[in-house]
């Protein structure tokens, strides 16, 4: 089985900067055709701009927590490339949750952001793939990948409502991938620990003492770069993980085999 997916056509959401930018990136120079879609347009101009004139690479500026947004989105690939293969659920918030205040938001606001959002635009893509493979009876016909974290299984009290949404993450993926099985289209996400996201990279610029923590609780001692993580959702994307639907894979460097519950996974 080939692992490429040149000639593919991928949605890749937040991908304005951070691993969403990268992933999209990875995507389009291996030669996919790209569309990087994200709310904040000016950090997409900034760093498509010049790109996006021509070529495998487009851009979408829009809230996806809008119904018209995500059939927009939808209509400008399609416009574009024609098709669409490949749908990257990175977009993602990284909020702390005060657990005992009844007026904190944060687990019902990361419920919207990090898992309703991918919800939402997975059914869509998935009913258009659908569309696609009609009278193929061969081959896929999709696949979708959701980025998620291994703070789906860990108890940080502040990291609750990203916890909460990140497992709500990995039981959506298992249920779209039985639900999508029988139209040949697969459904997989990464579990990831420390990437070097712009969170992340935020997180350390205000706490210097931070990062020796991190990979002081790493079995690999370091923190990923995105390209790694990539790399995975490459993998899953193309037709090497033909058969794979509905797994969580784990990318921490061994972090999730410790039980560090005061260190919050990113």
């Amino acid at each position: 089985m080939s692992f490429s997916i040149a000639g593919k056509t991928a949605i890749v959401t937040g991908a304005a900067n951070g691993i969403g930018l990268a992933v999209g990136r990875h995507f389009a120079e291996r030669g996919a055709n790209v569309m990087f879609a994200d709310i904040d347009e000016k950090g997409l101009e900034e760093q498509l701009g010049e790109q996006a004139e021509d070529g495998n690479v487009r851009y979408f500026a829009g809230d996806l927590r809008e119904r018209l947004t995500v059939a927009n989105l939808l209509s400008a690939t399609l416009d574009a490339f024609d098709q669409i293969d490949i749908l990257i659920n990175a977009a993602r918030r990284f909020d702390l949750t005060d657990p005992l205040d009844p007026d904190d938001d944060s687990v019902s606001m990361l419920l919207n952001q990090n898992t309703l959002c991918a919800l939402r635009l997975s059914q869509h893509v998935a009913r258009r793939m659908i569309k696609q493979a009609e009278g193929q009876e061969n081959g896929g016909a999709g696949a979708i990948v959701n980025l998620g974290s291994i703070a789906a299984h860990r108890a940080h009290p502040q990291l609750m409502g990203y916890s909460v949404a990140a497992a709500a993450l990995d039981q959506m993926t298992r249920s779209l991938a039985v639900a999508l099985a029988p139209h040949r289209i697969r459904v997989n996400a990464v579990a990831f620990g420390s990437v070097m996201s712009a969170s992340l990279q935020a997180t350390l610029k205000d706490n210097r003492d931070y990062r020796p923590v991190i990979e002081e609780m790493t079995p690999m001692a370091r923190i990923a770069s995105p390209g790694e993580l990539a790399e995975t959702a490459q993998f899953l994307a193309s037709d090497a993980a033909s058969f794979m639907t509905g797994q969580i894979l784990t990318l921490d460097g061994g972090r999730g085999l410790l039980d560090a519950v005061t260190v919050p996974a990113h």
